[in-house]
């Protein structure tokens, strides 16, 4: 059900912020004409399949885990999803989607040993969103996108898949 809802929430997006980037001003030379900036909106919105519905799971799961093994695992997740996060001009922060469910999984084993379950899923979702969406938001402006969507687009992937990881772990 939990997929499911994922995958359904994926297409849902909350805007959360609206912002108005300028895009262009400038004289022309040689008779000094004036052209006056070009102003676009960016929204920045919350997807509800890759940020919504993983969190308030995790923050549930959060209770049936050892909370520092976690805390731990997230740290490297999202240090993992930082340096590997890649913002793309037109489309996004974009990060290998493999990567970010293959480190919480093997933090988690390291780490929480009977609990790696919980704890995968965790610091794959919480390390992702923060890693790869999160730490970029300073370089939002200049992706140049109308929408950019937190846990949507280009990471929605790899947090979709820290759930099927985590679940083969239980």
């Amino acid at each position: 059900m939990l997929f499911s809802l994922s995958i359904i929430g994926s297409v849902i997006n909350i805007p959360v912020r609206k912002r108005y980037l300028i895009k262009q001003q400038h004289f022309s030379l040689p008779f000094f004409f004036y052209y006056p900036p070009r102003v676009q909106e960016q929204v920045i919105a919350v997807n509800v399949g890759g940020a919504v519905i993983p969190v308030i799971f995790s923050l549930y799961l959060l209770g049936r885990a050892p909370f520092l093994p976690a805390l731990i695992a997230t740290a490297v997740v999202a240090a993992v999803a930082k340096a590997l996060a890649r913002p793309v001009r037109g489309v996004g922060i974009t990060l290998p989607a493999f990567i970010p469910p293959l480190v919480a999984a093997a933090s988690a084993l390291i780490l929480a040993g009977e609990n790696a379950a919980p704890v995968a899923y965790i610091s794959g979702v919480w390390g992702t969103l923060i890693g790869a969406d999160l730490l970029n938001y300073p370089r939002f402006r200049e992706l140049g996108t109308h929408a950019l969507s937190i846990g949507g687009a280009g990471v929605f992937d790899g947090i979709f898949l820290v759930g099927v990881v985590a679940a083969l772990l239980a």
